[in-house]
């Protein structure tokens, strides 16, 4: 094996970003893939989401970032079929500053997941909604990027920066980096506005606008309260299906 690297990314918050990386990785994992989840997030919502406590952990992304701990230590097994998790928490929010003086601070992620690459199928990162250090870090050590987005007009000026972000990583540090897909996410097909955002993505992304839309729905808001992937939370939903046939789409661009 050697892992496609996937980063899920978007600057804006509450996009759906932590949700999308738990529930792809879920989906894949159900699918006999051995799937490793990295948790960049300071606020360690992918961690919780998958049942791990936040407060009871030995080691962390952090730790891995830092230089403190090799990332191997850091893997803690999930309950669910073929899925690990690098979790993280709050700690993560001091790399930033750590890093800021650091040797070859961009490439400490790549460096400490490139020996993980043989054990795993796939490896998933979920970055903080934010374009800094540890998002940069997350780009450099991917081969892939998902951005998961609203269909609000925002969301379409934010998308803009972001690749144009991915555009500059692509230059100087990761020129093997590419656009795996963009995932709207809590779509609301009654609102014209769904409809015209919509319009817009497939106007000048329809080669990376992902065909399934993962729709707005109580019980994929209400799965990571409960440590669980929606395939486990509710198995035969509309949730749960919207991300397997997303699953299917990024096993077909990975041509895994």
């Amino acid at each position: 094996m050697t892992a496609n690297i996937i980063s899920f990314a978007n600057q804006k918050g509450g996009v759906g970003k932590s949700t999308s990386a738990i529930n792809v990785a879920a989906g894949i994992a159900l699918k006999g893939k051995k799937v490793l989840l990295v948790d960049c997030d300071p606020q360690g919502n992918t961690t919780s989401g998958v049942g791990i406590n936040k407060k009871n952990m030995k080691n962390s992304t952090y730790d891995v970032l830092i230089s403190r701990r090799d990332a191997g230590s850091a893997v803690v097994k999930t309950e669910f079929d073929n899925l690990y998790i690098m979790p993280s928490n709050i700690s993560l929010a001091g790399a930033e500053f750590e890093l800021v003086d650091a040797e070859n601070r961009e490439q400490r992620l790549k460096k400490a997941i490139s020996p993980l690459k043989a054990d795993y199928d796939m490896i998933i990162i979920d970055c903080p909604p934010s374009l800094g250090l540890i998002t940069v870090n997350a780009l450099v050590a991917s081969d892939g990027i998902i951005v998961p987005m609203l269909c609000e007009y925002f969301s379409l000026e934010g998308l803009a920066q972001l690749l144009m972000t991915v555009k500059e990583i692509k230059r100087r540090y990761n020129p093997s980096l590419e656009l795996t897909g963009i995932l709207i996410t809590m779509y609301n097909g009654r609102l014209n506005l769904s409809h015209e955002v919509t319009a817009e993505l497939k106007k000048y992304y329809s080669d990376k606008l992902f065909k399934t839309v993962i729709p707005r729905s109580v019980k994929i808001s209400e799965a990571p309260g409960f440590g669980e992937p929606i395939q486990y939370y509710e198995k035969h939903g509309k949730g749960a299906e919207a991300y397997a046939a997303v699953c299917e789409e990024i096993i077909k661009r990975l041509a895994m």
